[in-house]
């Protein structure tokens, strides 16, 4: 696998759509619902394919990742530990000093707006620690 994420000639974007479509159930419309709400609220962020099989979005560094496990699929932010959570939206490794990760079950409402103001923030975040 490339840095920039191609695979068998295949693009990071490719590859994601490739995993919805694989995944065929819930977790495909999840996280297909979920890059949707990331690409509107990040339009400049790139996707990438990381780590033997993890779609990740980045703007100026990692915005979030999205993992998908048998019971959840999580959207986890490089730095979340430093942004602001009003909605109070991470539910997951809440224990570290750095990332914080939302984990989306069956049947999870999304707070679409919120969703996308984190993902702002995020890249916010992102661009002020590379302009430094």
């Amino acid at each position: 696998m490339q840095e920039d994420g191609e695979q068998d000639g295949r693009s990071a974007s490719e590859l994601i759509d490739g995993r919805i479509e694989e995944l065929g159930d819930w977790r495909g419309e999840m996280l297909a619902r979920l890059r949707a709400l990331i690409r509107q609220a990040a339009p400049e962020a790139i996707e990438t394919w990381k780590w033997r099989g993890v779609p990740v979005w980045e703007d100026a560094g990692i915005i979030c990742t999205g993992e998908t496990y048998k019971a959840v699929v999580k959207l986890t932010f490089a730095r979340g530990a430093a942004l602001p959570d009003p909605k109070k939206l991470f539910n997951s490794s809440l224990e570290g000093n750095t990332r914080r990760a939302i984990d989306f079950k069956q049947g999870d409402r999304v707070d679409e707006a919120a969703l996308k103001a984190l993902v702002r923030e995020a890249v916010a975040l992102n661009r002020s620690k590379a302009k430094r």
